[in-house]
């Protein structure tokens, strides 16, 4: 598989994929582990994984089989408060801290993050540069003058040409901090936070704040439009709980305010009325 060009995550997810069906039907009869894959109980996407998984084992070992098809339904993922977010990370590593600040404010996948490379830093100017995964379009981004700080103090601790881990390793650590602090805190809510959840927030936070479908695609790093328009169903405005809200009386209150990333809403009895996500 690796000289196929296929990269080394997948391959250990295929892996532990095919020792899972291994254990449960016998790899030489494809029937049987057609079988086995449509009793499980688990979502058609998962069953659609194990049929991929297969098809690799089946491919490499010369066995003929008709693939079964499942058509798995896209699901609705849950966008986390900024608030939410930011706790998560303020209780990380520093070295974490980072990474997740960065992935929160790119919109990066984990793998992206983790095939960047030194020549694709400025950090001069804090402008990084990925290259696209999944089919993605390569992307440029500058950094916040804090998170620009943040990784020239990472780049200095952390001197490899790809200074960035692995992207499941990532995800590990993501859940072992947000579980403590969801003990910690009794907020178990924080549980349902997936570290690519962070993609989402960026994604439907970009167009919420620009309304511009185009600029949230270029941002996205996507190949069609119908996948950006995904995230326009999930931008919430009704849902104050979510927004700090802000009343400026003069332009010098609304600049101040702009500079501290609050989005101008509407004007009344005039007085400017400004919002930000918590």
């Amino acid at each position: 598989m690796e000289t196929s060009g296929i990269k080394k995550g997948t391959i250990n997810t295929v892996s532990y994929q095919l020792q899972f069906l291994g254990r449960n039907a016998n790899l030489e009869n494809p029937e049987e582990v057609k079988t086995f894959i449509a009793s499980m109980k688990q979502a058609d996407s998962y069953k659609q994984a194990m049929v991929k998984a297969y098809n690799y084992y089946a491919t490499t070992n010369g066995i003929n089989w008709i693939r079964p098809k499942y058509k798995p339904q896209r699901k609705i993922p849950l966008i986390p408060t900024n608030e939410n977010v930011k706790k998560i990370i303020s209780n990380a590593s520093p070295k974490y801290a980072t990474i997740f600040t960065i992935l929160d404010e790119t919109g990066l996948e984990g793998e992206e993050l983790h095939n960047v490379t030194r020549a694709d830093i400025d950090t001069t100017q804090g402008i990084l540069n990925a290259k696209g995964c999944k089919g993605h379009q390569p992307r440029s981004f500058k950094l916040k003058p804090e998170t620009a700080e943040l990784l020239r103090q990472y780049l200095n601790k952390y001197t490899e040409n790809t200074p960035f881990p692995d992207p499941e390793y990532m995800g590990k650590i993501w859940r072992r901090v947000r579980n403590n602090l969801a003990k910690k805190l009794n907020q178990p809510e924080l549980k349902k936070i997936p570290l690519r959840n962070l993609r989402h927030k960026f994604a439907t936070q970009t167009y919420d704040k620009t309304k511009d479908m185009f600029f949230t695609m270029k941002q996205m790093g996507h190949s069609k439009y119908e996948t950006t328009l995904f995230y326009a169903q999930l931008i919430h405005f009704n849902n104050e709980e979510e927004y700090t809200v802000q009343v400026a009386q003069n332009l010098k209150e609304a600049t101040e305010l702009i500079a501290h990333g609050f989005q101008y809403v509407t004007e009344m009895e005039g007085l400017k009325i400004f919002k930000k996500r918590k």
